[in-house]
């Protein structure tokens, strides 16, 4: 019985180790399909306004707009629009908005 102790703590050990490895794969993992959900969006919606390097054209550029704006202004702007830029409620969904706005708030 004193022998299996030992090897019963090492799978019990190993086990909530990888569960932990899992979990940050699978954060990382959702992130990237995030930002690549947001970026198809900008390339769709944005790109002709705010350039593909977001170094802007007609709009303004976006690649330190998280520095200067939070997450929650970027996602007020985008849906309800702001100097000239238009709204984009009825365009765009909600969930959308915010993967647009969280991507946006990283730039910095």
């Amino acid at each position: 019985m004193r022998a299996s102790l030992p090897f019963f703590l090492v799978v019990v050990m190993s086990a909530v180790a990888l569960s932990a490895c899992s979990s940050q794969a699978t954060d990382q993992g959702m992130t990237a399909s995030a930002d690549a959900k947001a970026e198809a969006i900008y390339k769709k919606q944005c790109l002709s306004c705010h350039a593909a390097d977001l170094r802007g054209k007609v709009g303004p550029g976006l690649q330190e707009i998280g520095s200067k704006m939070t997450e929650q202004q970027l996602f007020a702007i985008i849906q309800d629009g702001a100097r000239g830029m238009p709204a984009f409620k009825k365009v765009l969904s909600i969930e959308e908005i915010q993967a647009l706005s969280q991507w946006l708030s990283t730039k910095k």
